[in-house]
C-alpha cells in the first residue's frame, strides 16, 4: 500500500513539473541586442507580458519569413521599430479601407 501511494505521488509530481516546463514554450529567454536584418523585414510585434507565466517582458517581433525575434522593450530601437511598424499598419488599413469605399 506505501509502495502504490509513494508511486502515485511521484508520478503526480512528474506530471506537474512536465506540465510548467510546456508553459515556457512560447516566452522568450533573452534579448537579441540589434536587429540583424532592415527593419522593413518586420511585419508584426506582440507584447510578452511576465503575468502569464513568462520571465521577462519583451516584444516578439515577427519577420517576413515567420521567424520570431525576441526584444528588450526598454530599448530605444525597439520603441522606434514599435511606432513604425504602427504607423506602417494604421497606414495600410486607412489605404485598403478608402480603396474599398471608392469601388
Amino acid at each position: 500500500m506505501r509502495f502504490s501511494t509513494l508511486f502515485f505521488l511521484l508520478l503526480l509530481i512528474f506530471l506537474c513539473l512536465t506540465v510548467t516546463q510546456g508553459s515556457y514554450e512560447d516566452c522568450c529567454l533573452k534579448y537579441v541586442k540589434k536587429l540583424k536584418t532592415h527593419k522593413k523585414m518586420v511585419v508584426s510585434y506582440r507584447k510578452q507580458e511576465t503575468d502569464g507565466g513568462c520571465n521577462i517582458p519583451a516584444i516578439v517581433l515577427t519577420l517576413k519569413k515567420g521567424r520570431q525575434v525576441c526584444a528588450d522593450p526598454q530599448q530605444p530601437w525597439v520603441q522606434t521599430l514599435m511606432k513604425s511598424l504602427d504607423s506602417r499598419l494604421y497606414k495600410s488599413k486607412k489605404h485598403s479601407s478608402s480603396h474599398k469605399k471608392n469601388h
